[in-house]
């Protein structure tokens, strides 16, 4: 297995034990959301952290790690929507929803890798904030395709952007702990 693969599966590992804690705290409240609320919540996130990296000063105890966790998970939360669409019933089998998200992780991971050979894992060469315009671009990609009832000419539906999102945001997530163990090291 790749250094990549294995990085990947510690930070989906990490997101869904947050994931799972969140589903025992609230159930799965989130069932109530149409698509673009889904979207926006990616927005808002995404929003939050360009606005960190772009005036150093953040008045709210959220690091920029725990919004690409929360843009992991609601894009997770986002494929599930998808798939079954939205419920006024949130009290969900809690073993069902954990396995919908080890399905949606364990696609995205594919995707990565698939995408890592084409590439040649270039992400590894970007800036964080690069990454997070490239999210902040898949989101508004996505919010427009919502605006078009879901319908696109040429371009990819609203599962690949979910997925293209999820996984910028692993990558992200990745960076951050490499540069915290590259500080850990002693010198």
């Amino acid at each position: 297995m790749s250094k990549t693969s294995v990085q990947f599966g510690k930070v989906i590992s990490q997101c869904r034990d947050l994931f799972s804690k969140k589903l025992q705290d609230y159930g799965a409240a989130w069932r109530v959301l149409r698509p673009s609320s889904i979207t926006d919540q990616i927005y808002i996130k995404v929003n939050r952290i360009r606005t960190l990296q772009m005036t150093d000063k953040k008045m709210v105890d959220e690091s920029e790690e725990d919004e690409f966790i929360a843009i992991v998970n609601y894009s997770i939360i986002g494929l599930i929507q998808l798939e079954k669409g939205l419920s006024n019933d949130f009290n969900e089998n809690k073993e069902e929803i954990l396995s919908l998200y080890d399905k949606y992780s364990n696609d995205a991971q594919a995707l990565m890798e698939r995408k890592n050979h084409d590439y040649g894992e270039a992400w590894r060469d970007m800036r964080i904030s690069s990454i997070t315009d490239l999210i902040y671009q898949k989101v508004l990609r996505t919010k427009q395709i919502e605006d078009n009832q879901g319908k696109t000419i040429v371009s990819e539906g609203l599962d690949a952007n979910y997925f293209d999102m999820l996984n910028y945001a692993v990558f992200c997530l990745i960076k951050f702990s490499e540069k915290e163990n590259i500080s850990e090291t002693p010198k």
